[in-house]
């Protein structure tokens, strides 16, 4: 974000804080809009669409709500504050399928609901349970055309966007991730146990991802970049790998020899995610 570009909206913004990195670039984050929960509820998961400007929040008692940010030029209410029923339990993951605008939601007690937009109105569109497991995470690929839903016991199912299940295994590890490939040719499976696996699209194993952490640390986040809106250096790192001590690693492949790695500084790192186009990365 260039500097300049902030100081024309507000030349003494109240709420301005600065960060820099270990090159001395500055960058400027200001206060755009604050966003009230009824009942001061406690959320646990967040899924932004950057593409159509939604917005969903997950939360504790089956709280979901989906949210339209308004454009820089209308500011005001919010064009879309719609509350989703059909989850009980707390609603712990939630994932956007942009292409197909719809939105993938689970909760505690391993419900997972797919919902679609008609007519303005979000509506549920399809229901599964397996009654066994709660899920861990679930990822669509870039093009929309598949999800795949990993639980903490281990399973894995991959599906189709018309809820036609492709292939499922048991991989027999706690999971606690999975991203795709930008081409979806493959699918990574982060474990309990401090491990990638690397799978082909059709289930098929390939080696695991090398990771370097140290004995006292865990994966805490792993974000590939879709390629969606192109890249101005095809030569760059587009899979981040960020551990609890502070460390991201940066990688051009899985098979990647010589990764860069990340100091942030942070003591407890907990999330990392490429802006839109890849070439900016942010951790929190």
């Amino acid at each position: 974000m260039r500097k300049n570009s902030l100081r024309a909206k507000n030349e003494n913004p109240p709420f301005l804080a600065r960060a820099r990195n270990a090159e001395k670039t500055t960058m400027f984050i200001y206060l755009s809009k604050k966003i009230a929960i009824p009942n001061s509820t406690r959320l646990h998961s967040l899924g932004w669409n950057p593409e159509h400007g939604w917005i969903a929040a997950g939360g504790d008692d089956g709280l979901l709500k989906v949210l339209k940010l308004d454009s820089p030029r209308e500011k005001g209410s919010l064009s879309m504050n719609q509350t989703l029923d059909g989850h009980q339990g707390s609603v712990l993951c939630a994932t956007w399928n942009a292409p197909y605008r719809k939105l993938t939601t689970s909760d505690q007690n391993g419900l997972i609901i797919v919902w679609m937009l008609h007519k303005g109105v979000w509506f549920e569109e399809m229901v599964n349970n397996r009654n066994k497991s709660v899920v861990a995470d679930m990822k669509w690929t870039a093009d929309g055309q598949k999800i795949c839903i990993v639980y903490r016991d281990g399973a894995v199912i991959v599906g189709s966007v018309d809820g036609n299940r492709l292939w499922g295994k048991d991989l027999s590890a706690s999971l606690a991730g999975v991203e795709w490939s930008p081409d979806a040719s493959s699918i990574l499976f982060v474990s309990r146990e401090r491990k990638v696996f690397v799978y082909e699209h059709n289930g098929t194993q390939l080696n695991d991802l090398k990771v370097l952490m140290d004995d006292d640390d865990h994966i805490v986040s792993i974000h590939w970049y879709d390629g969606m809106e192109g890249c101005a250096d095809h030569d760059a790192p587009a899979l981040a790998v960020a551990y609890s001590r502070g460390r991201v690693q940066l990688m051009r492949t899985v098979d990647d020899i010589h990764p860069i790695v990340i100091h942030t500084g942070f003591t407890k790192l907990t999330q990392c995610k490429w802006n839109t186009t890849g070439n900016v990365l942010a951790v929190a």
